[in-house]
């Protein structure tokens, strides 16, 4: 059984006004930004891509990041949310690790496409 007509459907759905709103509400239910964390912290450090991006961050990102994460990290410890006033807000969440992860992809993908060219004579 194939998932394309279910991806297509979500595809629709997240793309319309309500599903905007069910997508952030679902953002705010997460509860990352109750502790200081943008959606982009929430990728796992594990993959060679995300390792790459991450050392493409300018120091100024990268500094705000591991903020981020040991405050999000002492919160947990603790059990406690931070103050409404020091949550991230909606607006604030923007991608900041996405781009660079792309970039990376885009770059891996036409290394192959050089790699596989064939020379004719």
């Amino acid at each position: 059984m194939s998932l394309a007509p279910v991806r297509s459907l979500l595809r629709k759905v997240w793309s319309t006004p309500t599903g905007s709103a069910i997508r952030e509400k679902y953002k705010d239910l997460a509860g990352y930004r109750k502790i200081g964390l943008v959606g982009d912290d929430l990728i796992s450090e594990e993959s060679d891509v995300v390792q790459q991006a991450l050392k493409r961050l300018p120091p100024k990102v990268a500094y705000d990041r591991v903020y981020r994460m040991r405050r999000a990290m002492q919160c947990s410890l603790t059990q406690s949310q931070l103050p409404q006033h020091e949550q991230t807000k909606p607006e604030d969440d923007v991608p900041y690790l996405q781009p660079y992860i792309e970039e990376i992809l885009r770059e891996q993908r036409e290394r192959q496409d050089l790699d596989a060219l064939v020379r004719s004579k």
